[in-house]
């Protein structure tokens, strides 16, 4: 039986990665994170310019040239890549509109307003784009406002203390306390939807896979000769591991396909999305350090980590069990919408973890299978539950897992070879409460 068993293992793996689909897939995805990681050099190959120079005539009717210019390159610092040239011109409208004219160049042009003390218009040829025309805008309001200050003798420095907002000091008598606070702000804002969101995305994927191979064997009637050789137990744990195996196994070359996007990066040149990603990681390092939350990483990723894998047993068993009893995908789709819907919930409720601290529901929550694997180590994160309330909630996954075995696999030896959906949910039932012989 051993033998069958992993025959079935390696058999089920070759049939997912000698798939043209596979291949077609593997490819695909390999091409757009590299792409991804690259857009910008790609962009500039095929005639995109991210080293924008933008060319700024200014009329100037009004005498606030410098303050524009001076205001204009200042809100511009955060523009990477853009250089400006300015020029102011003489003459009319007409003549400077005519100037031009089939260039990328923007024409400023700055009037006296008997109403509004300054109007301005920005003219050019083309469009703009969008996030400088924004910068050119705030550089105009902001010198309006300092010309507007300036005609009606007020003192600029007294009306930004009256407009500025009031300073309010944020006060933790503990320090530990205001520390780990900051801490779990940047684990809840940064690292934690980073690990979850790759979890979330395999569970729905392995939901997906175990869903499909077993009413594809049960379409071909292939089923009906694999069952005749082995049990059906074999049968169904086979299709765990290897799914399970299959998974982790494309989520390890995602990884690599990044990794190489950014070597590719480094060999044309564009480093700064690299050397981004390596200071941010530094900069989270530092801070986890300094504040002593590494500490207590020591128990929370291990917690994690058995919470996940069980939650992928918990996941697929239930796929396997739901799989069984179904003729085909569309009543496979049907049946699976509501495990989906509990793991969105439990996706949700982690990222907004932090909103819910002092709720007793929230605890409860925690504890319950498919939610416990999101929600637990975000609420352990930010002081919410104990490692108790954690290994409360493994036991009672395993508990699930152990009444799902028990249970799930009479229902999946009457239902393998299923064929109708007619009193479905009876005869799950039935199977349910019938003993094993």
């Amino acid at each position: 039986m051993t033998n069958k068993f992993w025959f079935l293992v390696n058999y089920s793996l070759k049939k997912k990665m000698k798939t043209k689909w596979f291949v077609i897939v593997n490819i695909i995805l390999l091409v757009s994170i590299v792409a991804l990681v690259n857009i910008d050099s790609i962009i500039t190959f095929f005639g995109g310019d991210f080293n924008d120079t933008y060319e700024i005539e200014v009329l100037d009717e009004v005498g606030v040239y410098d303050e524009f210019q001076a205001t204009l390159e200042a809100n511009s610092v955060s523009l990477t890549d853009t250089e400006m040239t300015f020029e102011k011109v003489e003459g009319t409208l007409e003549s400077a509109q005519e100037s031009i004219k089939d260039t990328d160049k923007i024409l400023v042009y700055f009037t006296p307003s008997d109403t509004n003390y300054l109007d301005a218009k920005v003219i050019s040829d083309d469009t703009i784009d969008g996030l400088f025309y924004q910068g050119i805008a705030s550089a105009i309001t902001l010198v309006k406002q300092s010309y507007a200050m300036s005609e009606s003798d007020i003192n600029p420095e007294v009306l930004a203390s009256i407009s500025a907002p009031a300073t309010i000091e944020r006060i933790i008598l503990n320090e530990q306390v205001q520390d780990m606070d900051d801490s779990m702000t940047l684990i809840m804002g940064t690292v934690f939807p980073t690990v979850i969101l790759p979890f979330f995305m395999l569970v729905i994927f392995l939901i997906q896979m175990i869903g499909t191979e077993i009413n594809d064997e049960k379409s071909s009637r292939s089923m009906e000769i694999i069952i005749s050789n082995v049990s059906p137990k074999a049968h169904f744990f086979s299709k765990l591991l290897s799914s399970n195996i299959f998974i982790i196994s494309q989520g390890l070359l995602l990884i690599i396909y990044a990794v190489i996007g950014m070597v590719v990066r480094n060999m044309i040149g564009g480093d700064s999305i690299t050397g981004g990603i390596m200071s941010g990681a530094d900069g989270i390092l530092t801070t986890l350090s300094s504040t002593g939350i590494m500490d207590k990483l020591i128990y929370i990723i291990p917690i994690t980590l058995v919470l996940m894998v069980l939650s992928f047993i918990a996941y697929a068993l239930v796929a396997g069990i739901l799989a069984s009893m179904t003729v085909n995908m569309d009543d496979y789709q049907q049946i699976q919408g509501p495990i989906l819907v509990i793991l969105l919930v439990g996706y949700y409720l982690a990222i907004m973890a932090s909103m819910f601290k002092g709720s007793i529901l929230i605890r409860v929550l925690s504890y319950i299978p498919f939610i416990s694997c999101l929600l637990s180590p975000a609420l352990l994160v930010i002081g919410e539950i104990g490692i108790v309330d954690c290994l409360i909630a493994i036991a009672l996954l395993i508990v699930f897992i152990y009444f799902a075995i028990k249970y799930g696999l009479r229902i999946y030896k009457v239902g393998i070879l299923n064929y109708s959906t007619d009193k479905m949910w009876m005869r799950i039932l039935k199977a349910a409460r019938t003993k094993e012989k």
